[in-house]
C-alpha cells in the first residue's frame, strides 16, 4: 500500500515556483485517532505511529497523542495539519474515544462536531455531521483492529474536535443547516491545497439545499458585500441566498443543471463588471480588467483621450465611476452604464445555455427569457448603497425573495 505523500508526481498543485504540501482531511484525523483509541484499548501497546488505509488504497501514517484511559474505554487525539491550504481546522486536535460495546461499531459526535438540522445533505437531518465516507473508513479500519487483536465484540467510538464550535463560525455550515461544530469530511482522505474544487463542491451543497425548498428560483451574489446589500438595501433574508465567492461560471453551471428557471445575480461593480467582459472567475488572481472594461466602454460611449487615460490611471472601480458621474458626464455614464448592462446580459445569456446572444443597433437588449436552453437570469449592480446596473425584470424578482409578488 503505497504512502499517500510519496513523490511529486502529476497533479501536485505548485505555487510561487514552489510545490504546496498537501495535508489530511478531518475524516482522516478522526479514523487515525480512532484507531489509535482501538489499538490501546484492545492491545495495550505502543500508539507512537499509527497507519490507515485512506479511501483510495494509499497509506497514511499519523502520531497520535494518548489523552485519556480508563476501564473500557481508551481516548487519543490527532492535530490536523491541512498542508498549504487555508483551512480554519488546520491545527485543532481530532479526538476519538473509544469504548467496548457488544457488537458492531457505531461512530457517533461529540463536543465541537456539528449536527445536521436541514434537509438536502448526505447526512440524515439530527445525526452528526459525519459523513459517510469518513464514516466508512472509520469503520473499515477499526475492524481491521478487531481482527488483528482476535476481538469479536463491538467498539463505541465518539469523535470530538475541541474548539470546533467557535471554528465552524467561520465557515459555511450555519448556512448548511449544521449547527454546533463542524463537520467531518473528505473523499479521498487528503486536503489538496489551494482546492478550488473543495469551494465549488460547497457551493453546490448550499445550492441543492437551496432546490429543496425553492425550485423555481434562486439568488447568487458573489460575497458579503452583496448579502448586506440584499439585507440592507432590498430587504431580503440573506439566508435565501447562494453565496458564490469567485466561481460564478460554476455556480451558473450548476444552477442551469438544477433546473432553476429564474436567477437573480446581485453583486457589487468590483465583481460583476467583470462579467461584461466574459470573466467568470472574478479572483483579481485569475482576470483583473474592471478599469480596461470601463474604458473601453467609455471610449465607445463618446469619452475622449484625457479622460480615458483618467480611467485607466484609476486604482479602485468607485473611483472610476466617481469620475464618469461628475458634473456634465451624466449622460456619458448612463450610455457606459447602460453598454455595460447589455454585456454582463449578454455573457450571462451565454453561460446559462441560450446560444449567442441576439444584438441590435436600435435595442439594449437586457432580459434573458426563459426558454428551453436554460433559466433567465437578472441582474442587479450595485456600489455603496446605491444601484449602478439593473436588468429590467430585476425588481421584480428581488421583490419575490423580499416576500413580495412577482
Amino acid at each position: 500500500m503505497a504512502d499517500a505523500f510519496s513523490g511529486n508526481g502529476p497533479g501536485v498543485a505548485v505555487k510561487g515556483g514552489r510545490a504546496l504540501r498537501r495535508g489530511y482531511t478531518t475524516g482522516s484525523c478522526a479514523t487515525a485517532a480512532a484507531v489509535a483509541a482501538a489499538e490501546l484499548l484492545l492491545g495495550g501497546g505502543d500508539t507512537g505511529e499509527v497507519a490507515i488505509a485512506l479511501p483510495g488504497g494509499a497509506r497514511a501514517i499519523f502520531s497520535p497523542e494518548v489523552l485519556e484511559t480508563g476501564q473500557g474505554f481508551a481516548c487519543c487525539g490527532v492535530r490536523k495539519d491541512a498542508g498549504d491550504d487555508p483551512d480554519v481546522t488546520d491545527g485543532l486536535v481530532i479526538t476519538a474515544r473509544c469504548e467496548l460495546a457488544p457488537e458492531g461499531i457505531v461512530i457517533r459526535g461529540g463536543e465541537g462536531v456539528g449536527v445536521v438540522t436541514a434537509p438536502g445533505l448526505s447526512v440524515p437531518v439530527g445525526q452528526a455531521a459525519i459523513n459517510p465516507i469518513p464514516r466508512q473508513m472509520a469503520a473499515e479500519n477499526l475492524t481491521a483492529v478487531c481482527r488483528r487483536h482476535g476481538y469479536t465484540g463491538g467498539l463505541l467510538v465518539t469523535i470530538s474536535v475541541p474548539g470546533g464550535r467557535e471554528a465552524a463560525a467561520k465557515t459555511f455550515n450555519p448556512r448548511l443547516g449544521i449547527t454546533g461544530g463542524l463537520s467531518i469530511l473528505g473523499t479521498t482522505g487528503i486536503v489538496e491545497p489551494m482546492s478550488e474544487a473543495a469551494v465549488i463542491e460547497t457551493i453546490k451543497m448550499l445550492i441543492d439545499k437551496h432546490c429543496i425548498a425553492d425550485s423555481e428560483a434562486i439568488l447568487i451574489t458573489p460575497g458579503n458585500y452583496g448579502q448586506r446589500f440584499c439585507r440592507e438595501v432590498l430587504g431580503i433574508d440573506t439566508g435565501l441566498a447562494v453565496k458564490c465567492g469567485n466561481y460564478l461560471g460554476e455556480t451558473l453551471d450548476y444552477a442551469t443543471y438544477r433546473r432553476f428557471r429564474r436567477i437573480l445575480l446581485v453583486g457589487h461593480a468590483g465583481k460583476l463588471l467583470k462579467v461584461a467582459g466574459g470573466i467568470m472567475n472574478t479572483h483579481s488572481a485569475a482576470a483583473d480588467c474592471r478599469l480596461e472594461i470601463i474604458t473601453a466602454h467609455a471610449a465607445c460611449a463618446g469619452a475622449d483621450l484625457p479622460l480615458c487615460r483618467e480611467l485607466m490611471r484609476c486604482r479602485t472601480t468607485e473611483a472610476a465611476l466617481d469620475l464618469l458621474h461628475a458634473p456634465g458626464r451624466e449622460p456619458l455614464k448612463s450610455a457606459v452604464c447602460a453598454s455595460l448592462l447589455e454585456n454582463i446580459m449578454k455573457h450571462l445569456h451565454n453561460r446559462l445555455g441560450h446560444g449567442l446572444a441576439e444584438r441590435s443597433d436600435t435595442t439594449v437588449k437586457t432580459s434573458l427569457r426563459s426558454d428551453a436552453a436554460g433559466p433567465s437570469a437578472e441582474v442587479i449592480v450595485f456600489s455603496g448603497e446605491t444601484i449602478l446596473l439593473q436588468s429590467p425584470g430585476a425588481a421584480r424578482l428581488a421583490a419575490r425573495f423580499a416576500g413580495g409578488a412577482a
